[in-house]
């Protein structure tokens, strides 16, 4: 019997996904569980496995859209599992060739037709804004049909002695739906962006004296992304407008932080959630971190690990980003950004040192946060990550760190 498997739901709200990749092909034996395909969701990739095992029929082709709960492909439970490694086909027998016989065409002569465009295809180059003479007519006689307008492309100047070549590929439903949101953002929100600077001298001094003993003890390095994240969830109780939302005509504010952390993955940009970051400490914060950044990059993320979050702290920093304006992510209300850590000259108590400074920034849904709040909360961040030993950690360092 031939069973049917149908597109299981990779989460809720989600009522069509993509299928970006068979691992598998018509004919081949598949064994329960082994993954078959890739399917692109608009929040994540994940991994289709096979049901039962059994010779895959494929049903859908790489890159259709398919609704929850339709049949992708058929599998033959009752087919003999091949001998060895792979079941080949017997090789085709080899059949005498026949040489044709090409028949000589007259050569093709220009009439009047040759070049011109019908009234349709005129319309398009029109509006394109692409003269007649540049498009080669496929058409009777060489008549400029409405489908070479449609396929002609404006000139792109004198061509180069170098390669001039182009290739399409199609968007990943996540990639489209991130680009999608990212436009809304642009569209619905009152988006203004707040900076500032941080001394990271102190955060050196901390993690060069106890980053060895830490990862030792808990197996995890200590990061710049506790010291932020604790930073900010100190910063968002003190400042609770920026850890709410806009529902319509209300305003819905937490008592949780649930920290997004926006994490660049194969299949593009992340999110995944630290759920209630306000209950752990230096050790779970990094535990976390390291769990979600590997579940990320090896595209096993779950829609639920990226659904939710008060709050988001990116990072492009990590690519030598100096200076940014990150954009919310939505349905929050702020987001900050972190970027790279640059020796400059400062004044410390009174004298010019060098000191290394990172630049952040927090953009903000003016809707509803301030601009008193936005420059207090990303004050308080600074002056959290500049004496973390007083604040993060009510100055017991090693309890803190539970060395």
């Amino acid at each position: 019997m031939a069973l049917e498997m149908k597109v299981p739901s990779p989460g809720e709200s989600i009522t069509e996904v993509e299928i970006a990749q068979w691992l598998v092909e018509t004919g081949d034996y598949v064994e329960k569980d082994q993954a078959i395909a890739e399917v692109d969701s608009d929040k994540a990739t994940l991994e289709l496995p096979a049901e039962v095992s059994g010779v895959i029929t494929l049903m859908a082709e790489e890159g259709d859209a398919v609704a929850v709960g339709q049949v992708v492909c058929l599998i033959d439970t009752e087919a003999a599992k091949p001998e060895g490694s792979a079941a080949k086909s017997a090789p085709a027998k080899e059949t005498p060739k026949v040489e044709e016989k090409k028949e000589e065409t007259p050569a093709k002569t220009e009439t009047y037709a040759t070049g011109t465009a019908s009234p349709a295809a005129k319309k398009v180059l029109t509006e394109k804004g692409i003269d007649a003479s540049q498009v080669k007519g496929t058409g009777r006689d060489g008549r400029i049909t409405k489908a070479d307008a449609l396929d002609a492309k404006p000139a792109l100047g004198t061509p180069g002695l170098g390669s001039r070549g182009e290739s399409r590929h199609k968007l990943s439903m996540l990639r489209r739906k991130v680009a999608e949101r990212l436009v809304s953002v642009k569209n619905e929100t009152a988006m203004l962006t707040t900076f500032n600077e941080v001394d990271m001298q102190p955060i050196f001094n901390l993690r060069s004296q106890y980053k060895e003993t830490f990862k030792s003890k808990h197996g995890v390095s200590l990061g710049f992304m506790s010291f932020f994240t604790l930073a900010c969830v100190r910063a968002l109780k003190m400042y609770p407008s920026v850890n709410s939302m806009i529902d319509g005509k209300e305003m819905i504010s937490f008592d949780f932080q649930d920290i997004s952390i926006a994490v660049s993955g194969p299949k593009g940009l992340m999110v995944p959630v630290i759920r209630n970051a306000e209950n752990l400490s230096f050790r779970g914060v990094e535990s976390e971190v390291k769990r979600l950044a590997i579940r990320a990059r090896d595209g096993q993320i779950t829609v639920d690990e990226m659904t939710g979050g008060t709050f988001t702290i990116t990072n492009g920093g990590v690519f030598g980003s100096m200076l940014s304006t990150p954009i919310i992510n939505p349905p929050q209300s702020a987001i900050l950004g972190m970027h790279n850590i640059v020796e400059r000259p400062i004044v410390r108590d009174g004298q010019i040192v060098v000191a290394p400074i990172m630049y952040v920034a927090l953009s903000y849904d003016h809707r509803i946060i301030d601009g008193k709040e936005s420059v207090g909360f990303l004050v308080a961040v600074k002056e959290a990550l500049e004496n973390p030993e007083e604040l993060l950690m009510d100055n017991n360092v090693t309890k803190t760190l539970e060395l």
